[in-house]
């Protein structure tokens, strides 16, 4: 039966999902994030979608497989998805997914030798492309440490473009989980600062490296700066005082690429 009110109980329960408002379900919304969430092997709980007669091959080919994995499926008025989306053009479909649930063990698991450490990064679309940025680095997860943003809000999720599903992620870390990495599995913890003592391409990016990036207007907390073993700095012209950290963020990775694609 088609839901033709948005004060329907499944339909709150989707709007507090999207504020963030119940554990351990996620909202997913637009054709492009749905895949990206069904093919990463996420839970999915339910799928609201547009009843339209101009739906495309794609949004169903996706509706016939979420349907096929038992997937509550929810039809609803155009009237109805739009007022549960996040984004000012919905593309008809919205999921509640469960939360990924990964921790310390998944990072270990991978036996990457890059992680990208967060310190207190607030801003969704920051949090959102350095997760991307990561992935497409080459990175093996991500260690996001108390006071950042949330890893899978609607906003980072669309700013990460679906590498939030794929890359291990450890949350609520802290300045003792960054220990465990630097002494029980030998990475070294490198900051970015304005004032390091070396170039971040004078660094040896091959070695097993933790990147750590800190709040965009206080950078990384003095505590974690000094469990570093390495301040990086990028040289900059005069009068630029600091990137954003998302470029900051994407410089740096993709110096630790290259310099292991050319030992490679």
């Amino acid at each position: 039966m088609q839901i033709t009110s948005a004060s329907n109980e499944k339909v709150k329960y989707a709007r507090r999902v999207r504020e963030g408002r119940e554990a351990g379900v996620i909202f997913i919304e637009g054709l492009r994030l749905a895949e990206e969430a069904v093919s990463s092997g996420l839970t999915i709980e339910a799928c609201f979608y547009e009843v339209s007669e101009k739906a495309d091959a794609r949004a169903e080919a996706l509706l016939e497989l979420l349907k096929g994995k038992g997937t509550s499926m929810l039809p609803a008025t155009t009237e109805v998805v739009h007022s549960l989306g996040d984004t000012v053009q919905s593309q008809g479909i919205i999921l509640l997914a469960r939360r990924p649930q990964r921790g310390s063990e998944r990072l270990r698991q991978t036996g990457s030798t890059l992680l990208l450490g967060l310190d207190r990064v607030q801003d969704p679309g920051n949090l959102g492309t350095l997760i991307r940025t990561a992935e497409a680095a080459g990175a093996g997860g991500i260690v996001s440490l108390k006071g950042s943003a949330d890893a899978f809000s609607p906003k980072v999720l669309r700013s990460s473009m679906g590498s939030a599903f794929r890359l291990p992620l450890l949350e609520e870390a802290s300045a003792a989980d960054l220990q465990v990495l630097q002494s029980a599995q030998g990475f070294t913890m490198v900051a970015a600062a304005g004032d390091g003592e070396m170039d971040y391409t004078g660094y040896d990016w091959r070695q097993p490296t933790l990147l750590l990036l800190g709040n965009e207007g206080r950078g990384v907390a003095a505590e974690l700066m000094q469990q570093c073993d390495v301040r990086l700095r990028i040289p900059m012209h005069a009068g630029v005082e600091s990137l954003n950290v998302a470029a900051a963020g994407a410089v740096m990775l993709f110096e630790a690429a290259r310099q292991r694609r050319i030992s490679a």
